[in-house]
């Protein structure tokens, strides 16, 4: 028997090229077909609820105990507005909520920048921000927002009020 001449199109295994291709094609799609089977199998059943989720953060947030800095009370002239002759005041008694003992430390040396930050912003106040729910919210987003931005890159984790009263 007399072997046959291989031509171009063959290869050592006897295969033509087209065929060959299709057989890439084909190991190809399977693996994208596996690869998209285990990536829906991961987000619908392997990811974690929101409920789990929440749960988690509760513990490991009840598992440190907070440290709460307090700060110097602050009496502050407000802007009036123009609209008064008296000059309204705020006193203020502010703690700082620190989640983790180590940073509390770290921010105690930087409380003086702290209030000067308040007082900057507080002093441009007028009585009527302050206003409802609402307005107290906002302050205390500010400030925490003003505090964080001033003892970067240790994190307060909220600022409470102990005491406002604008007179």
């Amino acid at each position: 028997m007399a072997k046959k001449a291989k031509t171009e199109d063959e290869d050592a295994s006897g295969q033509d090229a087209p065929r060959r291709g299709r057989k890439k094609l084909v190991v190809i799609a399977a693996l994208a077909l596996l690869a998209a089977a285990g990536g829906g199998y991961w987000f619908l059943f392997k990811r974690p609820s929101p409920e789990q989720v929440a749960a988690a953060e509760a513990a490991a947030r009840a598992k440190r105990p907070a440290t709460f800095l307090e700060m110097k009370d602050m009496m502050i002239g407000m802007s009036n507005g123009g609209q008064q002759d008296r000059q309204p005041i705020m006193k203020i008694k502010v703690v700082l909520e620190i989640g983790d003992p180590k940073v509390s430390e770290e921010v105690k040396p930087l409380l003086p920048r702290v209030e000067d930050a308040f007082q900057v912003f507080m002093r441009e106040l007028r009585p009527s921000d302050l206003e409802g729910s609402a307005g107290m919210y906002r302050l205390k987003e500010e400030l925490l927002r003003r505090v964080n931005m001033t003892v970067y890159p240790a994190k307060v984790d909220a600022v409470l009020f102990k005491e406002l009263l604008v007179q």
